[in-house]
C-alpha cells in the first residue's frame, strides 16, 4: 500500500474519528478511504483549534488530527500549531513537505525545523517502510506526558512510496507516574494543619480526569476551590466550596480568599505568569503538584512539589489524610461555605445593574447572563474568544459538570474560539456548543462559519458587534480621533445566512432570551447559527 493508505490504517487504529485538515494531502483521501470522516476548512488555523477542541473535550483519549500541505499550508497553519503548543494540547498535524531534495534549502518552508520550537515533538518521515515506527513514537508522544503538537512532516516524494501491506501496528497506551510517598506525606501534613487553605486547580485535572479526586479532597478538609481558565469546570461552580474561575478578571471570592490564604495548592496546572492568568499573591505556602517537573518552581517559588498524574496524586493525598486529624478543616465546615457565599453575593449586586442591564445598545454582560439563564448548563459547552470576550464571561459563567468550558489564555489568537467551538460539536454532537466572540475576532476566522454550514457542524455563535476595537480605545486615543483606527463595521447575521445558516442581529435587551432560544432551536434542526447583539462600548472588568 502507499505511504498515505498506511498512515490512514494507523490513524484508524488509533481510534481517531475525525481528519480536519485542507488540500492537498494524500492522507485526506486515503483517510476517507479508511471510513474517517474528513472535515475541509477555509483556513488551516481554525482546523487547528477544531483539532485541538477534539483532544480536550476527550482529555486526550481522542487525538484531534489536521493535514494541510506544504509550502503555504504548512505557513498558514503556524499560528494554530503555537496556540495548541501554549496550551499543551495533544494534536497531531500532517503537513506535507517539499521532496527530499529540496526540503532543506532556501526558500523551502521546512515545517519539522521550522515548528520545533513550537512542538512537543517534530520529526520528517524519510522512508516509506518507516511509517509504522514513526507514527508509534508520533502517538506515544501524544498519549503520555504533557500535552503538545506532534508534528509528522512527510515530503512529497515519500508519499509515493510503498509499505508492506501486512505491517505490523501495535497502537498506543498511556503510562501514568506518582508522586514519591515521603512528599504525598509532607503535603498531607501541610493540608491538614492549614487554616486558610485554597486549592487552584488547573487542566491537569481535566485530562487525568480526576474531577471525583478533586472534589472529595474540597470535601474532606473544606477547602475552597478556585480553578485557572484552562481548569474551568474541573470543579462544579455551584459547590458550596467553589470559588469560580480567574483569569484577568476574576469573580471577588476569588480575589479574597487567595489574598488571605496560607496554603495555596497548584494541582494540575503550571502556575505560568501571564497576563490572562490569576497572579499568586506572595508570601504564601505554595504547594505545586503537577505532571510535567519543568513547572515546578520556575514562575513561583514553591515549598513543596509533587511530579505526577493529578488523579493518582489526588489519591494519595486522600489516603495519606485518612490517618491524620484536622482539627482546622472541621472549624471551616460551616463558615468557610457562608463566607463565600456573603462574598459572592456581594459582589454580584456590584455587577448586577450591568448584567441585567435594559439600556439600548444592549450590555454584553447582560447577554452573558441571559443565555447563562437559558441554555441547558448540563449540556453545553461554551468558550470565550481573546479580548473583552474572555474577560466578561469567565468570572460569571458558573460551570457545573466537567469539560462544559474551553478556556485558554497563554497566548491569546483573536479567532480561536470558533474553532473550539466546532471542535466541540464533532466531539460531543448531542451538546449544544457555543463560542462568544467580538467583531474583532470574527474578522480573523469568520469565513470558516461556513465551514460549520457546509459540514453540518450546528454550533451557536454568539457576537457582540460594538462597531470598534472598544478595548482598545484607552492605548489608541489619538490614532482614532485622527483616522477612526479603532472603527470596524460588518453586519455578520446577514454574511451567516449568506453562507446558509441562521442569522439574526438583536438590538432590543428585551429581545435577547427568544433570540438566543431561536438559535437553540435552529442548532437543533441541524443549522449552525449566529446572533449577532448589537452591544455598547463596555470596558470595565472584574478585577481587584
Amino acid at each position: 500500500m502507499l505511504v498515505a493508505n498506511a498512515i490512514a490504517r494507523v490513524l484508524k487504529e488509533e481510534g481517531i474519528k475525525f481528519i480536519i485538515g485542507y488540500p492537498v494531502n494524500p492522507i485526506i483521501e486515503a483517510a476517507a478511504e479508511a471510513d474517517i470522516r474528513t472535515i475541509i476548512v477555509r483556513q488551516e488555523r481554525v482546523g487547528l483549534h477544531m483539532a485541538d477542541a477534539v483532544s480536550r473535550l476527550s482529555s486526550g483519549e481522542d487525538i484531534g488530527v489536521f493535514v494541510m500541505q506544504h509550502g503555504p499550508g504548512a505557513e498558514n497553519a503556524f499560528g494554530g500549531v503555537a496556540q495548541a503548543y501554549s496550551e499543551s494540547v495533544p494534536i497531531l498535524v500532517m503537513p506535507g513537505g517539499y521532496p527530499r531534495r529540496l526540503m532543506n534549502y532556501f526558500p523551502n518552508f521546512n515545517s519539522t525545523l521550522n515548528m520545533k520550537h513550537i512542538t512537543k515533538w517534530s520529526e520528517p518521515l524519510t522512508m516509506g517502510r518507516a511509517v509504522p515506527e514513526v507514527m508509534r513514537r508520533a502517538f506515544w508522544q501524544l498519549r503520555n506526558g504533557r500535552g503538545g503538537p506532534v508534528l509528522i512532516e512527510i515530503p512529497g516524494d515519500v508519499f509515493r512510496e510503498e509499505v508492506d501491506d501486512d505491517f505490523a501496528y501495535v497502537p498506543s497506551f498511556k503510562t501514568k507516574s506518582a508522586p514519591d510517598p515521603e512528599r504525598i506525606d509532607e503535603v498531607a501534613d501541610v493540608l491538614a494543619r492549614a487554616e486558610n487553605p485554597v486549592i487552584y486547580a488547573g487542566q491537569g485535572v481535566h485530562y487525568a480526569r480526576a474531577w471525583p479526586e478533586l472534589k472529595q479532597l474540597a470535601e474532606t478538609l473544606n477547602i475552597p476551590v478556585t480553578t485557572s481558565l484552562e481548569g474551568k469546570s474541573a470543579f462544579p461552580e455551584n459547590h458550596p466550596l467553589a470559588l469560580g474561575s480567574g483569569g484577568r478578571s476574576l469573580p471577588g471570592p476569588v480575589h479574597e480568599f487567595l489574598q488571605e490564604a496560607d496554603v495555596i495548592f497548584g494541582i494540575g496546572c503550571s502556575f505560568a505568569l501571564t497576563g490572562f492568568g490569576i497572579r499568586m499573591p506572595g508570601n504564601k505556602t505554595i504547594i505545586h503538584a503537577t505532571l510535567d517537573p519543568m513547572d515546578l518552581n520556575k514562575d513561583v517559588p514553591v515549598a513543596y512539589a509533587l511530579a505526577g498524574d493529578a488523579k493518582l496524586t489526588l489519591t494519595s493525598i486522600l489516603s495519606a489524610l485518612a490517618s491524620k486529624q484536622s482539627p482546622a478543616a472541621a472549624k471551616r465546615k460551616d463558615t468557610v461555605p457562608a463566607r463565600i457565599s456573603d462574598i459572592k453575593e456581594a459582589w454580584l449586586a456590584e455587577w448586577m445593574p450591568r448584567l441585567t442591564n435594559k439600556d439600548k445598545p444592549i450590555n454584553p454582560y447582560r447577554v452573558i447572563w441571559d443565555l447563562l439563564h437559558t441554555v441547558d448548563r448540563d449540556n453545553t459547552v461554551i468558550t470565550h474568544d481573546a479580548g473583552s470576550p474572555r474577560d466578561q464571561i469567565s468570572p460569571f459563567w458558573e460551570s457545573i459538570v466537567p469539560l462544559s468550558y474551553i478556556g485558554w489564555g497563554k497566548t491569546t489568537q483573536l479567532g480561536y474560539g470558533l474553532g473550539l467551538a466546532m471542535g466541540a460539536k464533532l466531539a460531543r454532537p448531542g451538546a449544544l456548543c457555543i463560542n462568544v466572540w467580538g467583531d474583532a475576532a470574527i474578522g480573523f476566522t469568520g469565513m470558516d462559519f461556513e465551514t460549520a454550514v457546509r459540514e453540518r457542524i450546528p454550533i451557536l455563535s454568539i457576537l457582540f458587534n460594538n462597531f470598534s476595537m472598544a478595548i482598545e480605545l484607552p492605548i489608541m486615543k489619538v490614532a482614532t480621533e485622527k483616522y477612526r483606527s479603532t472603527d470596524i463595521s460588518g453586519n455578520y447575521a446577514d454574511m451567516a445566512r449568506a453562507f446558509g445558516g441562521y442569522g439574526e442581529r438583536v438590538t432590543e435587551p428585551d429581545e435577547i432570551v427568544p433570540a438566543i432560544k431561536r438559535g437553540i432551536e435552529a442548532t437543533q434542526n441541524g443549522q449552525a447559527a449566529l446572533l449577532e447583539f448589537i452591544t455598547d462600548k463596555e470596558l470595565a472588568v472584574s478585577t481587584f
